[in-house]
């Protein structure tokens, strides 16, 4: 196993001193500029991280006794309860939890793991932003367990807890069509998502199997907030030839989409929510266990933690689909019409 890197090791690589590397770590405006500019590249090129509790941890194979999770927002009810699961399991093992938000940026999401590492976490629990992620093997290759949750990091080879994202969306528009809908309209996060992604993949599929054409004019992506997708309902709707019914790929965009949906328009939202059995009508959902992804992904976690070394795996959690009658209501091509 690689060993961390150190600041004797940063200093060797730029051909200065010791104090000077601590200097530029730490942020001392009085280092020349070329100067730090050598350090950062040595500090980029050995991949040092700034190791804030090696005090705390003098002893051979001491564990810090943390891990640390990211999700997209700690604000989201469904990251917020998988976070909340994770930090039940760990406090079993005797851990505590750090926690950050990687708001979906790549960017953010480094420094969070940045933060992580240089605290000496055992591991960590991501949900893993848009983009590379190759910044990690070196922080797993000195040893730090990585364990992704609700999405996939594609090029990372570590364990992930995901549900069956295609396979859900893909029953819930067959059950559309089935209740005599035709033309049905998708509402989506950003694409790039790999959520979002194999969420959309599966829409294509129910409509490709029913023989039903794609009319790209029904869908959007890129939906952030409720009011952007209060405002993409509104535009579909008033289109020449408007959707019978809609699907929503997440909780935001399924409360947006309703503040401004008619009741005869059926509808099905991604994620359960506290107030959609008491809406009118009551809202058909595609429902996740967070509590059931976040426990998974943390024992997991604390498995590698404590010497599993068997190769890594995903592992797909069921989804339910709710019928309360949003869902259910018939199209222009039900039975009977």
């Amino acid at each position: 196993m690689a060993t961390r890197p150190t600041m004797k090791d940063v200093a060797a690589e730029a051909g200065v001193g010791v104090m000077t590397v601590s200097r530029v770590v730490n942020g001392d405006p009085g280092v020349a500029p070329a100067t730090a500019a050598r350090v950062e590249e040595a500090v980029r090129k050995l991949g040092y991280h700034r190791d804030d509790v090696a005090r705390q941890l003098r002893r051979t194979n001491q564990l810090s006794q943390t891990i640390g999770l990211m999700v997209d927002h700690v604000a989201d009810p469904f990251m917020a309860a998988i976070a909340s699961a994770a930090e039940d399991v760990a406090r079993q093992h005797g851990s505590v939890v750090l926690i950050g938000s990687s708001r979906d940026d790549l960017r953010r999401e480094r420094e969070v793991v940045a933060a992580f590492t240089a605290r000496r976490v055992d591991g960590m629990v991501l949900t893993p932003v848009v983009g590379s992620h190759r910044f990690l093997r070196s922080t797993i290759e000195q040893g730090t367990k990585v364990v992704c949750v609700d999405r996939a990091a594609p090029g990372l080879d570590v364990d992930a807890v995901v549900v069956d994202n295609f396979d859900a969306v893909r029953d819930a528009v067959q059950r559309l069509v089935a209740n005599g809908h035709r033309r049905i309209g998708y509402l989506g996060d950003r694409q790039e998502i790999w959520t979002v992604g194999e969420r959309h993949r599966g829409y294509l599929a129910a409509l490709e199997a029913a023989g039903i054409d794609a009319d790209p004019a029904l869908v959007r992506h890129g939906l952030r907030s409720g009011p952007e997708a209060a405002t993409a309902v509104t535009e579909l709707l008033s289109a020449p030839e408007p959707p019978t019914a809609l699907l929503a790929g997440n909780v935001v965009v399924a409360i947006g989409a309703l503040a401004v949906l008619p009741p005869d328009i059926a509808f099905i939202g991604f994620d359960d929510f506290a107030l959609a059995a008491r809406m009118t009508p009551p809202v058909t959902v595609i429902a996740q266990d967070p509590v059931a992804i976040g426990t998974t992904a943390a024992h997991l976690l604390f498995a590698r933690i404590h010497g599993d070394t068997s190769p890594p795996r995903t592992v797909v959690m069921p989804t339910t689909l709710i019928p309360r009658g949003s869902g259910e209501i018939p199209g222009p091509y039900a039975q009977g019409s």
